[in-house]
């Protein structure tokens, strides 16, 4: 499980739609029903209900996007951090 494929699934969930997912993040349609895939392979489970220009989260996809988000969250405020220290450290060397 990557963060993009995360990112990607969250935008689909979200939007509920590969191509206005795909649209938010400017990728093609392709990509991310294929990283939508890859994550159900991996997982075993369907995280979408596929209709008729309907798109649904199942249970296991309603599990899976409040976790996503809270891992996109963390990995976002660790890169925060990652940087402020850099410039802490940046800073001290030019004193």
């Amino acid at each position: 499980m990557e963060l993009e494929q995360l990112r990607i699934f969250v935008a689909v969930a979200r939007c509920g739609s590969f191509s206005l997912g795909a649209k938010k993040l400017y990728i093609s349609h392709s990509t991310t029903s294929r990283a939508v895939a890859a994550l159900e392979a991996e997982l075993g489970v369907r995280l979408l209900e596929r209709g008729n220009r309907v798109l649904g989260l199942t249970a296991a996809g309603e599990c899976l996007l409040e976790e996503a988000e809270a891992l996109l969250s963390a990995a976002e405020e660790s890169a925060e951090r990652v940087r402020a220290a850099a410039e802490e450290q940046d800073r001290e060397k030019g004193e």
